[in-house]
C-alpha cells in the first residue's frame, strides 16, 4: 500500500448489494481491498426483479448450488403461429433457476466472509470525485453520514444512482419486463418455455420458467417504442387469453408480480475519475436473454487484479481506469452489439408473418441439431452467424446482417 496515499475510511465503496456488487466486493476483499458495500433496503434479495436464471458459468464462480430451485435443460419455443422449437437436450443443463433472495445473500456472504463491510437501509445523496479521494455523503438508517473513498462502483441498477449523478450516459437500449409468480401452469419438466408474436411482446418473447413446488415465473418484454402505446401488463393479459395457448394458462393464480427495467447496451462512460460502472448500472444485460449476472461478473472479473493494483497505488483517474477497463469493455461491449444486431434481423424486426416463417426454418431437425451443436445461451454470436451461412432460407440476410455488424 502506498504509505503517500490520503487518509481515507474505505478502498472502495459500492453502491447496491445484489449479486454484481457482493461478486465486486468479494474479489477486492479478497485482494486485501478495505470494501464497503452500501445496500439501500433493510435486507439483501428484495425486492426481486428478474427472472433469476443464472448459468452454470456465473453458478460455478460462486458456488451456491443450494440456492437452486430448478435445473433447466432447455426452451421450448414457439413461434407466432404455434410452431414449436425445442431447443436443448435432456439431462445437460442449459441453465438454473434460482431464488434470488438466497443467491444475492449468499454472494454478499461471500464478499463478508472475505472482509468487505455491509451497511443496509444506505444510500449515497451528494459525492463528489477529487484528485485523491471521492467524498461521499450518505444516509444510513436515516442518519446522514460522510465518508471517504479511493474509488465509488455503481452496482446499482438500471436506474443507477451513481450513473445518473455522475452523467455517465445511458444504456443503449432500455426494455421494460413485467414477471408474475403462478401455481398452475402444467410445464414440462425441466424446460421452460418461450413465446412469441406482436401481440405479446413486440419484437421480442414472453417466458414461463419452472421454479420448484408447481409454481412458476410468467414474464415478458419489450420496448416502448415497439409497445407503441400499449401497457406491458396489456401484453401479459393477451399472452395468457392468446386462442393458440390460454388453455395453458387457463388454472394458474398468481401469487406475485414484479416490473422492472433491462438496460443492454453499455453506457458511454462505464468509467470516469474514480468512479466505475458494472452491471445493469453500465447498461451490460444481455440483449438476447436480458441476463445481467453473468456480464457483469465478467465485467469485473477481467479487470480486477489490474484494478487492485491501481487501488493500492491510488492512481485512479479517469485515464487509468480506461487504461484498465477499455480493452475489455470494449470487448464486451462489441459482442452485445453483434447480438443485439443479430436479434434484430431474425427476431425483433421480423413482422409476424416473417417471424413465422423463420420459425418454420428453426423448426427443421437439421437446423434444431446446429442449433444445439452450436447454441451457448452466454454466447449467442457464433450461432446467429452459423445460421446466416449454414441455413439457405437465412442467406439472403447474409449480406444485411454483415453491413450491421461491421457498424455494430
Amino acid at each position: 500500500m502506498d504509505d503517500a496515499s490520503p487518509s481515507t475510511d474505505w478502498d472502495v465503496v459500492i453502491v447496491g448489494a445484489g449479486p454484481v456488487g457482493g461478486h465486486a466486493a468479494n474479489l477486492l476483499a479478497q485482494r486485501g481491498q478495505r470494501v464497503l458495500l452500501l445496500e439501500e433496503h433493510s435486507e439483501i434479495g428484495r425486492p426481486f426483479q428478474c427472472a433469476g436464471l443464472v448459468t452454470p458459468n456465473a453458478m460455478k464462480q460462486v458456488g451456491l448450488f443450494d440456492t437452486i430451485l430448478e435445473e433447466v435443460d432447455g426452451a421450448l419455443i414457439h413461434g407466432p403461429s404455434g410452431t414449436l422449437v425445442p431447443v436443448g437436450t435432456s439431462g445437460k443443463v442449459r441453465t438454473y433457476v434460482v431464488c434470488r433472495k438466497l443467491f444475492d445473500e449468499g454472494v454478499v456472504k461471500q464478499s463478508m466472509l472475505s472482509g468487505a463491510t455491509l451497511w443496509l437501509n444506505s444510500k449515497p445523496i451528494h459525492a463528489e470525485a477529487n484528485d485523491d479521494c471521492v467524498v461521499i455523503k450518505l444516509t444510513n438508517e436515516g442518519v446522514e453520514k460522510e465518508i471517504k473513498t479511493k474509488l465509488l462502483i455503481g452496482c446499482d441498477g438500471a436506474h443507477s444512482w451513481t450513473r445518473r449523478y455522475f452523467k455517465m450516459g445511458k444504456p443503449k437500449e432500455l426494455m421494460i419486463g413485467f414477471q408474475t409468480e403462478v401455481v398452475g401452469y402444467k410445464n414440462r419438466e425441466r424446460w421452460l418455455e418461450m413465446y412469441s408474436g406482436s401481440s405479446i411482446a413486440p419484437g421480442f418473447f414472453a417466458w414461463v420458467i419452472p421454479s420448484g413446488n408447481d409454481s412458476c415465473r410468467i414474464g415478458l418484454w419489450s420496448t416502448a417504442d415497439r409497445l407503441d402505446g400499449k401497457s406491458i401488463e396489456e401484453c401479459y393479459h393477451s399472452l395468457l387469453n392468446h386462442p393458440l395457448w390460454e388453455d395453458r394458462f387457463a388454472d394458474i393464480k398468481e401469487t406475485a408480480r414484479y416490473c422492472g427495467p433491462v438496460p443492454s447496451g453499455m453506457v458511454k462512460k462505464p468509467y470516469k475519475n474514480r468512479v466505475l460502472l458494472l452491471g445493469d448500472a453500465a447498461g451490460m444485460a444481455k440483449p438476447t436473454t436480458g441476463g445481467g449476472i453473468g456480464p457483469g461478473f465478467e465485467q469485473i472479473n477481467g479487470i480486477v487484479d489490474k484494478l487492485s493494483l491501481a487501488i493500492d497505488s491510488n492512481n485512479l483517474t479517469e485515464s487509468n481506469l480506461k487504461n484498465i477497463a477499455k480493452s475489455h469493455f470494449e470487448k464486451m461491449k462489441k459482442d452485445q452489439n453483434r447480438a443485439r444486431a443479430l436479434r434484430n434481423l431474425l427476431v425483433s424486426d421480423c413482422e409476424d408473418i416473417e417471424l413465422d416463417h423463420n420459425f418454420e426454418q428453426f423448426a427443421k431437425p437439421e437446423i434444431i441439431n446446429l442449433i444445439n451443436q452450436i447454441g451457448d445461451i452466454e454466447k449467442p454470436v457464433p450461432l446467429g452467424m452459423a445460421l446466416l451461412r449454414k441455413v439457405p432460407a437465412f442467406r439472403k440476410m447474409a449480406l444485411k446482417a454483415g453491413m450491421k455488424l461491421i457498424f455494430s
